[in-house]
């Protein structure tokens, strides 16, 4: 491939060659032609994946970068870890060749192996200088039998073109010998492409219900079709994992069979397509204004991601009630689950819902043993306020969806980028009191008062107490017959004994431990305040410390319709919320 020309009908732009042809090595040869536009050139490539904020240092996985003038080779001088400056004497085509490991399985890195192959291409090209807003020509060469799926046009001989550069890394590439289902939504083709199986060859409900929550979307964004004009499905469907990366006209999916299969599963991974679907317009084209353009070389603090995901999160819990797939009950215990998980994260004291936005970069993606402890989520909190800010809206006659809607007619369809204060003015439009509530509930670590918002609803959270006295440690999975403290609790009773994650604990009192089994035998027999000896290892030292445990506490709270509450004006509330109806 590496001595393939470029296509005649490319001068205005880049020419991509991905050779994927040697599965068996996890490596892609990757061949750049293009022409230069100045003497002095740079070539970059981009640190991290839109749509996942962690600088990933894509360019840890390159090799072998050579460049080509001619007859005459060109040596790169390096500026920074990922950009290199070409010092050319004439404006002549250059042909770049280099290599890329593709090892690490994930929605947003690159792994290509025997069974198939996926690229996120913002770890793959290079962009060099003056061609961001080119067209770029992408030319694959793939092994017997295999088929390439990415959401770009086809140039008609084989190949696909993208508009500009930021189309181009935005455009998720799988390959390989799978199964590919056509679908519409509202006249607009869809695929569905899955690795690992072939869900609707499976599920013959599959697409059909895939397909009410894409109008459901639509629905609630006030619009009678998707925002992209082709949508591509692509699903990793594995032994285990969870997640989903967005982009404008497609989105990547990971998920686990066993958890397919199991209570929920089906409906966990519907929330799931709802989410990333939604996003084509919540984060995608209504956007925080940092985000516009994108600058791929560095990290850059985005308040209003609070927005663009939490209440994602929070709205996908409720589009597949509202598109007719979920039931009140599902509902429920889902919404309750995520509020119960809030309620025990006590990182929530610790961190803002605007501050966690900003540490995205730095925190969420970064997470240790004391994460619960000191941060919490924009996903998880972000959900829980836009609750809140919906049932309020309704107080006032309005809703979330008002004025997603409205945010969308001002920003999203006319391409402007929002900030934090387009955000609390859209809201105070509706409710003038959160001009004042929202930025508090963004910057503070109080909880806005959720158990009245959802009285408004009939609805409860009912605490589940613990049945065993509270000693502030979590377990690692265990492993090698040994336990292992994951976590330690801040200001807990372990964390009062002086230990600390890592610690393997041998003994209680005289019981020796090996399985989680005899700790949960131990652990029966303590009540609380009883002083208990604990015998654990450290750095290969064996200590022993006295650890008195606290009163049980609560394990987590269920969401339920509240009798007391429950009249039929409460009834209609709900109903309204559960349909997505102001």
């Amino acid at each position: 491939m590496s001595d393939d020309p470029p296509h005649p009908d490319t001068a205005a732009g880049p020419v991509v060659q991905l050779d994927l042809r040697e599965p068996h090595r996890h490596r892609v040869q990757v061949t750049l032609h293009l022409t230069p536009r100045s003497l002095r050139t740079e070539l970059r490539l981009p640190a991290w994946t839109p749509g996942s904020y962690l600088i990933r240092d894509h360019v840890r996985n390159l090799e072998g970068l050579e460049v080509v003038q001619g007859e005459a080779r060109v040596v790169p001088t390096r500026l920074s870890e990922a950009c290199w400056r070409l010092s050319l004497t004439r404006l002549d085509p250059l042909v770049i060749r280099y290599d890329l490991q593709a090892t690490e399985l994930s929605v947003r890195t690159c792994h290509l192996s025997a069974d198939h192959g996926f690229l996120a291409l913002a770890g793959v090209v290079l962009e060099a200088t003056g061609e961001r807003w080119n067209p770029h020509r992408l030319e694959l060469r793939l092994p017997e039998s295999w088929q390439a799926f990415l959401p770009l046009p086809a140039a008609g001989d084989g190949a696909w073109v993208a508009a500009d550069y930021d189309r181009l890394i935005d455009a998720p590439l799988e390959a390989g010998p799978h199964p590919c289902h056509p679908f519409s939504v509202a006249g607009v083709p869809h695929r569905w492409v899955t690795w690992g199986g072939d869900l609707p060859g499976e599920d013959p409900a599959w697409l059909a219900d895939v397909e009410r929550i894409a109008l459901a979307c639509c629905r609630l964004m006030g619009e009678s079709a998707p925002a992209s004009d082709g949508y591509l499905f692509v699903l990793h469907l594995l032994e285990a994992g969870f997640g989903g990366l967005e982009h404008d006209h497609a989105s990547v999916l990971q998920y686990g069979r066993r958890a397919l299969a199991g209570p929920g599963g089906r409906r966990k991974l519907l929330q799931l397509v709802a989410h990333e679907y939604l996003h084509q317009w919540n984060v995608r084209r209504l956007k925080p204004a940092e985000l516009t353009p994108l600058d791929y070389g560095r990290a850059t603090i985005v308040p209003g991601l609070w927005f663009a995901e939490g209440v994602t999160s929070y709205l996908d819990l409720l589009l597949p009630l509202a598109a007719g797939v979920g039931t009140e009950a599902d509902l429920l215990e889902d919404l309750g689950a995520d509020l119960s998980r809030y309620r025990l994260t006590p990182g929530r004291r610790v961190q803002g819902l605007r501050q966690s936005a900003e540490e995205a970069w730095v925190k969420l993606y970064r997470q240790d043993a004391s994460s619960a402890d000191s941060q919490i989520s924009y996903y998880l909190k972000g959900a829980v306020v836009a609750l809140v800010l919906d049932l309020h809206l309704r107080r006032h006659g309005s809703s979330l969806g008002v004025v997603l809607r409205a945010l969308w007619r001002s920003h999203g369809a006319a391409g402007r980028g929002y900030t934090n204060a387009d955000l609390v003015n859209a809201f105070a439009d509706r409710a003038p009191d959160l001009a004042e509530l929202l930025p508090h509930w963004l910057e503070s670590t109080d909880d806005p008062d959720l158990d009245a918002y959802l009285a408004d609803l009939g609805l409860a959270l009912r605490p589940t107490p613990a049945r065993e006295p509270f000693f502030g440690w979590q377990l690692e999975e265990p492993a090698s017959g040994m336990l292992r403290l994951k976590r330690v609790h801040r200001d807990g009773p372990a964390e009062r004994a002086c230990l600390q994650a890592g610690d393997e604990l041998l003994a209680l009192d005289d019981l020796r431990l090996r399985t989680p089994e005899d700790l949960a035998m131990a652990l029966a027999m303590a009540t609380a305040a009883a002083e208990r000896q604990v015998l654990y290892a450290r750095d290969g030292r064996v200590r022993t410390t006295r650890l008195v445990p606290d009163p049980p506490a609560t394990a987590g709270w269920q969401l339920v319709i509240d009798p007391d509450l429950d009249g039929p004006h409460t009834r209609d509330n709900r109903q309204r919320w559960l349909s997505l109806l102001p």
